[in-house]
């Protein structure tokens, strides 16, 4: 016991609390419980309504029921970066339910998946030892799912956010999903290319072990091709080292593909380097679209040479893996998923969708982030 709690001391590192901030106070016998009230989220363009009504409809319908305390945890892959906003969301969703709940994780990875996997599975143990009834994760691989069923033998409900473990026994998987979030970026590119044959180049991923990253890949590959144009697909390296090589590929590929190269498409955080392999050719006009909304995509965004980007709402993530832990507890798992249906796209997996924000308008989105306190 004690070695696995100085593991997850020391990989990872940091634990955000938020217990007993809200305003939900448990309730006596025969008493009802104070009201759940959500912090307000400002009127904005990029603000999605449909998803901030399945949210109040979840909330009302807990408010019907009295309030019990709850201990819960999130586990991310890290504190930092792409996952910052999803700390800043559950954070704030623990703190207006009022229950006992952390957000757990290291500063930075590290880099070893197969070491990342094994310590997120001793923290799991951890927080059963420790009596947590609820638990939000955002999974390394399968290489968790038999952590996963074990928490849920134990009776503790499992909710995935960001990857799944679709082999285990989570209850839920809130994220995006990756097939449709594909077809939404070839469909976003293909407005603005100019008429078929030509060639697209999606920055994306070929590894089969990999199924997130496959399914986003071949999501945007299916749209392109059946618009009439062909693709080439460069494998995304997850290395600093590697930006040179993924930039040296795609400066090739518009050099020398035939028909010509008329847009690129990056489909994951390291995106911008699609921007640098068309200013390598000598091409920096080529359309560009790319994912999520690191700082150096921005700041080609700023210059006019990613055209558009897409947001996965972490915030919205992290927001709502608490209160469907929560939900699952008072109102019983059948009835949260009824409620959930408006963005369900099966039994368990529930779709947030994505913002596509235009170059133009990087500063309205920013004031958006800023709004609901979950600027990168």
């Amino acid at each position: 016991m004690r070695m696995i709690r100085r593991c997850w001391l020391t990989a990872f590192g940091l634990t955000l609390m938020a217990a007993g901030c809200g305003t939900s106070e448990p309730a006596g016998p025969g008493e009802n419980a104070t009201r759940i009230e959500r912090a307000p989220v400002p009127d904005n363009e990029f603000t999605p309504v449909e998803l901030e009504a399945t949210i109040d409809d979840l909330v009302a319908e807990i408010n019907e029921n009295s309030v019990e305390p709850m201990q819960m945890t999130v586990m991310l892959k890290t504190l930092s970066t792409f996952f910052a906003p999803i700390a800043t969301g559950a954070n704030r969703a623990m703190g207006e339910l009022g229950v006992t709940g952390n957000v757990v994780g290291p500063l930075e990875q590290t880099g070893d998946q197969q070491k990342s996997m094994e310590l997120q599975n001793e923290q799991i143990e951890q927080a059963l030892m420790d009596g947590i009834e609820g638990i939000g994760i955002s999974p390394f691989g399968e290489a968790n799912a038999a952590a996963v069923d074990a928490a849920v033998a134990q009776g503790v409900h499992v909710v995935t956010l960001d990857s799944d473990v679709a082999t285990s026994k989570r209850s839920i998987y809130v994220g995006t999903i990756n097939s449709s979030a594909g077809v939404t970026a070839g469909e976003t590119l293909l407005a603005m290319l100019p008429p078929a044959p030509g060639t697209v180049v999606i920055h994306g991923s070929t590894d089969p072990t990999w199924i997130d990253g496959l399914e986003r890949t071949q999501g945007a590959q299916r749209v392109i091709e059946a618009a009439g144009y062909q693709v080439l697909v460069r494998p995304v390296t997850w290395t600093d080292e590697g930006e040179a090589d993924d930039v040296e590929s795609m400066k090739t590929n518009i050099e020398t593909a035939d028909p010509p190269v008329v847009g690129l498409i990056g489909l994951f955080n390291v995106a911008y380097r699609c921007a640098m392999a068309a200013e390598a050719a000598g091409e920096p006009d080529l359309p560009v679209v790319t994912f999520d909304f690191d700082p150096k995509t921005v700041g080609y965004m700023r210059e006019g040479r990613v055209r558009a980007t897409h947001i996965q709402r972490q915030y919205y993530e992290g927001y709502l893996v608490p209160y469907i832990l929560y939900g699952i507890k008072t109102l019983g798992l059948d009835a949260t998923r009824e409620i959930l249906a408006p963005q369900m796209v099966d039994e368990t997996r529930f779709n947030l969708g994505l913002d596509v924000v235009p170059g133009d308008k990087v500063d309205d989105y920013n004031d958006f982030l800023d709004s609901i306190g979950s600027n990168q």
